[in-house]
């Protein structure tokens, strides 16, 4: 069979990979502790699958407009947009299947064959293949290993060509942690606008945030929008709300590249599912119910992230780590441990899932093979327990 060029480089998610090998191995009968997966461990609230089923029963089965329900992209518009200078209007909104296929949307219909898009770098894996599905190439950059990796508009200048036409980054990082501050975003928009570069950014984990009780991390729409030139900024139910596989996520820009994004859907996926949609209507619309439900999640989070880093300082010392100040990750340098027969992180990967039965993410996949990715969505005693095997092995 003769396969289309547009697959030609394409690979699977090395994320989604690592975790169905986990749970085939525990199915299995193998003891694994599965710290690669990149959704909570909680529950969807109660009165979130309930407004779903509510919804099932009042008929609400139907195909919906391509951009979601009317209704749903006035409450993301105002959810995304709260506090900041921009219109709460829903027809800057488009609601996909999964933030994933929000970013997806934004790619094809920003990028082509001959452009290139900057992606902060390390990276979520299918950053690269997105562009690349896109027929554009993706230009990895990496700021300062120092500075938790966070760009800076030098960084940028120096990666950037007369064919760049885009920047995705990430707030809070994926696989790091990090987060930028206002006054970096800006001046990362300050540059993009200057040089006619669409920046796409990728929000999800913007409220699993350890910068103070209540905030959010810092985003695109938080700066001035005369100061800030062609934007898509994404985010969605998934992580915030324990929902990631109802598979509902937005994206906020102009009215005009809205148009296009969901005319761009009507033909790929049509709609996010209905029911999904009625659910994540009760999510942003009820915002005490979610906020107290958020609320208890973030503390686990919180504890959780004192948790391991307080086992890695101790037990795994040669193990560097990026601090996260954000998301539910742990990214940490394995280089250390490299020998005659494991000289990637790949290889320890497999060494520790062989030999601790524990599951991690290679470096790899987000474009360093020096360093590892950690789950922190997982129990407190998951997490002790993973932590001491890696450290029997690598230790």
């Amino acid at each position: 069979m003769t396969l289309s060029e547009n697959i030609a480089k394409l690979r699977p998610s090395a994320t989604i990979t690592v975790s169905t090998l986990a749970r085939e191995l525990a199915a299995a009968g193998r003891d694994i502790v599965n710290l690669s997966a990149g959704q909570p461990d909680f529950r969807t609230p109660e009165w979130i699958s309930q407004a779903a089923i509510d919804g099932i029963h009042a008929g609400r089965t139907r195909y919906t407009p391509a951009a979601g329900l009317p209704e749903l992209r006035e409450a993301a518009a105002r959810y995304m947009t709260r506090g900041t200078g921009y219109p709460a209007d829903g027809a800057r909104v488009v609601v996909s299947a999964g933030a994933k296929q929000s970013l997806f949307n934004a790619c094809f219909c920003l990028f082509g064959p001959g452009d290139e898009v900057l992606i902060g770098s390390p990276y979520w894996t299918s950053y690269p293949e997105m562009v690349t599905l896109a027929r554009a190439e993706p230009v990895p950059v990496a700021g300062s290993a120092d500075d938790d990796f966070l760009l800076t508009a030098d960084d940028l200048e120096a990666a950037a060509s007369s064919r760049t036409r885009g920047l995705i980054i990430s707030s809070p990082s994926n696989p790091t942690g990090a987060v930028y501050s206002r006054s970096r975003l800006g001046a990362i928009a300050e540059w993009a606008r200057e040089r006619g570069v669409t920046l796409i950014s990728d929000e999800i984990y913007q409220e699993i945030y350890f910068g103070g009780e209540g905030a959010k991390a810092p985003g695109a729409l938080d700066l001035d929008p005369d100061a800030v030139g062609n934007i898509v900024v994404t985010n969605g139910m998934s992580k915030t709300y324990a929902m990631t596989g109802w598979r509902v996520g937005f994206s906020y820009t102009s009215a005009e590249l809205a148009a296009k994004m969901s005319a761009l859907q009507s033909h790929v996926s049509l709609n996010a599912a209905t029911p999904s949609q009625v659910a994540s209507i009760a999510g942003l619309v009820q915002e005490e119910r979610a906020a107290r439900d958020k609320a208890a999640m973030l503390e686990a989070f919180a504890r959780r992230r004192l948790l391991v880093m307080r086992l890695f300082d101790e037990l795994l010392p040669g193990c560097a780590y990026i601090r996260p100040e954000g998301a539910f990750y742990l990214y940490f340098r394995v280089d250390g441990c490299f020998d005659d027969e494991a000289d990637c992180a790949g290889d320890i990967c497999t060494r520790l899932l062989e030999e601790a039965g524990v599951a991690i993410v290679p470096g790899e996949a987000f474009g360093d093979p020096r360093y590892a990715r950690m789950s922190t969505a997982s129990s407190d005693e998951e997490i002790e327990a993973g932590v001491r095997r890696m450290a029997e092995v690598l230790g």
